[in-house]
């Protein structure tokens, strides 16, 4: 590992473990209830189907897993922001993927779908469906956050995080 790789992964975890967007500080995580129906209404057929079907898109049709621009990536339903630019790294599975999220944000469980068990995690706020957690990732966490690209909206640095959804 170069000295300038062993630095942005290290920039990186500090950025995932301590940055919290300014209009969240202070503030809790109040999970945001709405019905299917009016989910379905607002979000993009691919989107409501993996964040509240829990379907998966395929492989390298997210234009996110290219994404190299610093920025954020907010939940696509709600606009919590769950990942920092700076923990993404190409996994090579054709999903984007994070080696840590900004913390708190994301609730994994047990997801035994494909018979064996995975971590499946979600948003913390509308309860969105996002990816799977992997042990196989790169240092310092050794985690593949495997996100669906349709689950995400990317917001480049210099912009601002939209408000999040009520």
């Amino acid at each position: 590992m170069t000295r300038k790789r062993f630095l942005e992964t290290l920039l990186g975890v500090v950025a995932a473990l301590f940055v919290v967007p300014a209009r969240l500080v202070g503030e809790s995580i109040t999970k945001l209830e709405k019905p299917l129906s009016e989910w379905r209404q607002l979000l993009p057929q691919a989107a409501y189907e993996v964040l509240f079907e829990e379907r998966t898109e395929l492989p390298w049709s997210s234009p996110l897993s290219q994404e190299k621009r610093r920025g954020t990536f907010v939940c696509a339903a709600c606009y919590l922001p769950l990942f920092d630019s700076a923990t993404m790294y190409e996994s090579g599975t054709g999903w984007p993927s994070f080696y840590a999220p900004i913390g708190g944000r994301l609730a994994t469980k047990r997801d035994w779908k494909l018979i064996l068990p995975r971590t499946e995690y979600h948003c913390v706020r509308c309860g969105g469906h996002q990816g799977h957690l992997f042990g196989d990732g790169p240092p310092p966490t050794g985690q593949r956050w495997c996100n669906n690209g349709a689950g995400l909206n990317f917001v480049p640095a210099g912009e601002p995080v939209p408000a999040l959804k009520t």
